[in-house]
């Protein structure tokens, strides 16, 4: 019976020799099995991630070139058009209306005849006033004569010398009584001139308020309104910028080291369309202007100052009072580098944008932006020709491997050619001062 546990321990003894010195040979035959495995399961699992990585599809993405162009850095405001003169009319003498030579809305030149008035009186006052310089200017010839006889009498001892004082007193009264006659007449002829009123300027008329046959009062601040005229060219249209565009104005309106005069500064009207209220009448029929005034106040209260830019209006396709919008440019950028606004990436004060590398990955690049315009903004970091992402760039990371397409923008995005689209009033106030800087 005891041989039989003694067999089992042989066998097992056996089996584990046998066993060692098969992993003996194994190892001879696979030199570096042991160093080539994996010091733990992670960094296996980590290995095989960044090889299926490696091995991923590259990601599509909508590109554009960044352009270089020269870019107008512009202000946008709401104004009001105003017409540079406006004269309200009255008569200077109470009389009754005998005729009315236009009608309302006529566009009239400067002294142009508008409104007769009944003017009998004022010639009878002009005859009598012409009558008694005649019979003063007699009166005063005589007494020249009685001065003169006097002169020869007191020559010769006939008369006292104060009979040739009282002589050479009247002749000088009646001179004086003549100048008065003299200035009766001009102020009777003045008062004949009243009238007829004539228009002071050009312009265009407004609702006439009398007719013929009406009495008007005159010569006091009680006097009849009669109408208005408003200057219709050139013409200007008022609006408010913010304090903080002040001062890039005023630079743009120095004249340069050297020049005397300073530079004009451009406006373009934005009128609206009567095919729907939009902007696309100014493209069709641009109107240009220039500055004209700046106010010398800045309003406290609302923290804006008030401008002015005069546009030619022989057309009369501006109407005092009508809203439009103003586009004025204060300088250009030279040479600018832009790239789409979509393209910029926002971290905090960090600004960049994903740019296609030599390899066909994104990489990341940083830049600064100088100044929006529309959908465009200029920036510096880039150069031109430098393929940025605009389309699909939420999910990249530095090295990801891209494939490029061109990035598709509507037309109103594609609007920044050499002309450029202005920046919102908001948006403008803040970008013209940094483009400055």
């Amino acid at each position: 019976m005891r041989l039989k546990p003694i067999a089992l321990s042989t066998v097992v003894l056996l089996s584990l020799a046998g066993g060692g010195w098969y992993l003996q040979q194994h190892k001879k035959s696979n030199p570096g099995v042991d160093s080539a495995a994996p010091a733990n399961p992670a960094s296996a699992a980590s290995g095989a991630a960044g090889s299926s990585s490696s091995k991923s599809p590259p990601q599509t993405v909508g590109v554009m070139a960044a352009r270089l162009q020269d870019v107008p850095v512009t202000v946008e405001a709401s104004g009001t058009v105003a017409s540079l003169k406006t004269v309200d009319l009255r008569a200077q003498t109470s009389s009754v209306v005998r005729e009315v030579l236009i009608k309302d809305g006529d566009t009239v030149r400067r002294g142009q005849v508008l409104f007769r008035f009944d003017d009998r009186p004022d010639r009878a006052n002009v005859e009598r006033a012409r009558a008694q310089l005649a019979r003063d200017r007699a009166s005063l010839a005589d007494a020249e004569r009685q001065y003169k006889r006097a002169q020869e009498l007191r020559a010769q001892n006939f008369i006292a010398p104060s009979a040739l004082d009282s002589s050479q007193a009247a002749v000088e009264a009646q001179r004086a009584a003549v100048q008065a006659d003299e200035a009766a007449l001009r102020t009777a002829e003045l008062s004949l001139g009243y009238n007829e009123l004539r228009a002071p300027m050009d312009g265009r008329v407004g609702l006439i308020s009398v007719n013929p046959g009406s009495l008007v009062q005159g010569g006091s601040a009680a006097a009849t309104p009669l109408l208005s005229i408003v200057q219709m060219n050139p013409i200007g249209v008022s609006f408010n910028l913010p304090e903080t565009q002040l001062a890039p104005l005023l630079a743009a309106t120095r004249a340069a080291p050297g020049e005397k005069n300073p530079p004009a500064l451009d406006a373009q009207l934005l009128m609206p369309s009567a095919r729907g209220g939009s902007e696309q009448a100014a493209k069709e029929q641009p109107l240009k202007g220039k500055l004209g005034f700046v106010d010398n106040l800045v309003d406290s209260s609302t923290g804006t100052i008030k401008v002015r830019a005069e546009f030619d209006n022989s057309q009369q396709t501006l109407w005092p009072g009508q809203y439009v919008r103003i586009r004025m440019t204060l300088r250009t950028i030279k040479d600018a580098v832009v790239v789409p606004q979509a393209a910029i990436i926002q971290r905090g004060n960090e600004r960049s944008v994903y740019v296609v590398g030599a390899d066909k990955s994104a990489e990341m690049r940083p830049v600064q932006t100088r100044y929006p315009f529309g959908d465009w903004v200029v920036v510096e970091g880039l150069k031109a020709g430098d393929s940025v992402v605009v389309e699909g760039k939420q999910n990249l990371r530095p090295g990801t491997p891209l494939k490029t397409q061109p990035a598709q923008l509507n037309p109103a995005q594609s609007g920044g050619g050499k002309r450029g689209a202005a920046a919102s009033a908001a948006s403008a106030a803040s970008s013209a001062s940094a483009a400055g800087a």
